[in-house]
């Protein structure tokens, strides 16, 4: 594990930083979601980057 480049790492933790900030800030701009807004929120921080995805894919409510 100690041979991980950092120039891989960094990138893909950038990309899930600013998937999670745009999760949350759809979140809390959108007025209705499949299902509560506090367990979209807890989904989207403890899932990693599945949970931003989840939330786009599956919490979203369609109008």
């Amino acid at each position: 594990m100690g041979n991980i480049n950092l120039a891989l790492l960094l990138p893909i933790a950038v990309i899930e930083l600013i998937l999670l900030v745009v999760a949350l800030v759809d979140l809390v701009r959108i007025e209705e979601t499949n299902g509560p807004k506090w367990l979209w929120t807890l989904v989207i921080l403890f899932i990693s980057v599945i949970g931003p995805i989840l939330y786009f894919v599956m919490g979203r409510r369609n109008n």
